[in-house]
């Protein structure tokens, strides 16, 4: 874990169970393309972008069993529009499919 690691981090071996029942729970509500990691990069990106010091693992758990599928499919697009290159072909031909 660099320096530069979120500080939950070190908690994603110990939640691991709790993740996979969320996806489980995502599965059976037919969003299963949705990956562990995909979940996890949400929660430290958006859920928990602004960490507290004094955190513990039940208000973690908490957090992953409190996540919608639709905030972590919104946060991705909101992500892939702000890395796209608009003025590439492939670009331009996402923007014509977004503009529809």
């Amino acid at each position: 874990m660099g320096s530069n690691a979120h500080p939950y981090e070190k908690y994603r071996e110990q939640v691991r169970v709790v993740l996979q029942s969320k996806l489980e729970e995502f599965r059976l509500l037919d969003y299963g393309e949705l990956s562990e990691a995909q979940l996890w990069e949400y929660l430290l990106k958006k859920k928990w972008r602004k960490p507290k010091e004094d955190i513990h693992i039940h208000e973690i758990v908490r957090d992953i069993f409190a996540v919608k599928v639709s905030d972590v499919f919104h946060y991705q697009t909101m992500e892939q529009m702000q890395s796209a290159d608009w003025f590439s072909e492939e670009g331009a031909e996402e923007l014509k499919k977004l503009l529809k």
